[in-house]
């Protein structure tokens, strides 16, 4: 009897540990998705404080953003070998640090370069944060609670653009890249908590398993198709932050109704429209037992939303903010996506695809921005987002007819 008093109590212990890991990924997630969008809502006066023209201001906006991407791209790739060959827990301490004090150092810049290259090492940093937390939370949650979990984790990490919007609205453009790094830097102590899954300590302990290795994960033709379609899946999502955010005071006036919309403005009512998706898309997951039918549902209605804005169904600035808010909700299906990818590999590769993915989905507003400024010179603001839309969501059908369902998939597994 003491002895399965003592098993109940452990295994109560061991519950309460995962919730608190949960909270504090979705916290680290949190500063990590503030840090992101700090950029974008202060892109304009930042840029204009430096003494750039309206017209350098969107060029050098786009390149700026480009220069954070890039590190975003290149972090997701290092972060997530190191994921699964040193462990979650270190790659959260370890990106942590570097994107905070990236942020903190760019509340003193005088100059684009130092700008351009403060974005590349702050975009480092934010690489690792979110691969490392969701493939922790879904090794250390049962099958049945792992849905449950990513979703804590990513609608508090999404409230962080509300919060980077909010930022953008009432504060400096200095102070807010302060006290984004101050933010993380306080999270570092409560990151003392998190420790690595039994999964991975248990791979750790066996001998002849490829951990975190790029051959290995591009080795088979099936797990090649597996990774595009995850990235294509989650592209909409940053289309519609990366364009219709970060863009909508051009994209506003190219299309007839004055200056009055604003990055934070916009950006403020995508996130909230998000934060509010992933609760309901994660609630969806876990009520119908399945990943794909929310997937579907999602990125269905996302197209619908930016097809509503891009042929001119608003005639005020306030309806772009309607649609704007429609078009963030049915982009919340990203813990949906996230988790799907984290099971759609074994536990070697887990901390590697799932810190790349959402990463390269990220990075896909390099080229995304880079089309957009090429094109909108030459064309119509109409013809430019169409051609934009039909890629990424063209992208995102393709690769939600690949996938497989996993949402009872045991996670207990090695890519051979």
């Amino acid at each position: 009897m003491s002895a399965d008093k003592d098993l109940n109590h452990n295994n109560k212990n061991q519950s309460l540990l995962a919730w608190i890991t949960v909270i504090i990924a979705g916290l680290g997630y949190f500063v990590d998705v503030v840090d992101i969008w700090l950029f974008s809502n202060f892109r304009v006066v930042s840029l204009r404080e430096l003494g750039l023209s309206d017209k350098e201001i969107t060029n050098t906006g786009a390149f700026l953003i480009n220069c954070q991407q890039s590190g975003l791209l290149i972090g997701g790739i290092l972060w997530g070998i190191m994921g699964d060959k040193r462990g979650r827990a270190s790659v959260m301490f370890g990106s942590i640090t570097l994107y905070s004090l990236g942020n903190i150092l760019n509340a003193f810049v005088q100059t684009v370069p130092q700008y351009a290259t403060l974005r590349f090492l702050t975009g480092l940093g934010l690489a690792g944060e979110i691969g490392a937390g969701i493939t922790l939370i879904c090794e250390i949650l049962p099958k049945h609670q792992r849905g449950i979990g990513t979703t804590i984790m990513t609608a508090l990490g999404v409230t962080g653009a509300i919060a980077a919007a909010l930022m953008g609205k009432y504060l400096d453009w200095r102070t807010a890249f302060f006290v984004g790094g101050v933010m993380g830097l306080a999270l570092l102590v409560l990151r003392i908590l998190t420790h690595d899954s039994g999964m991975f300590e248990r791979m750790k302990s066996e001998h002849g398993i490829k951990r975190g290795s790029l051959k290995l994960l591009f080795s088979s033709k099936d797990r090649i198709l597996r990774f595009l379609s995850c990235i294509a899946i989650g592209t909409p999502v940053f289309f519609c932050f990366g364009i219709f955010g970060a863009f909508s005071p051009e994209i506003a006036r190219a299309l007839g109704h004055g200056e009055t919309i604003s990055v934070p403005e916009t950006l403020l009512v995508i996130s909230i429209g998000m934060t509010l998706g992933d609760v309901l898309a994660g609630s969806l997951s876990q009520f119908f037992k399945r990943r794909k039918l929310p997937l579907i549902l999602f990125i269905s209605l996302n197209a619908l939303s930016c097809l509503a804005i891009i042929l001119g169904f608003w005639h005020t600035p306030l309806g772009y903010l309607y649609l704007s808010g429609a078009m963030g909700l049915f982009s919340g299906y990203w813990a949906c996506f996230i988790t799907t990818s984290a099971e759609q590999f074994g536990t070697n590769l887990r901390a590697t695809v799932t810190t790349m993915i959402p990463n390269l989905v990220r990075a896909m507003a390099i080229p995304l921005t880079t089309l957009f400024v090429l094109l909108k010179d030459s064309y119509s603001m109409t013809t430019t987002l169409s051609v934009l839309f039909g890629v990424t969501f063209g992208m995102a059908f393709l690769g939600l007819y690949y996938l497989k369902e996993t949402f009872h998939r045991d996670l207990d597994f090695y890519e051979r």
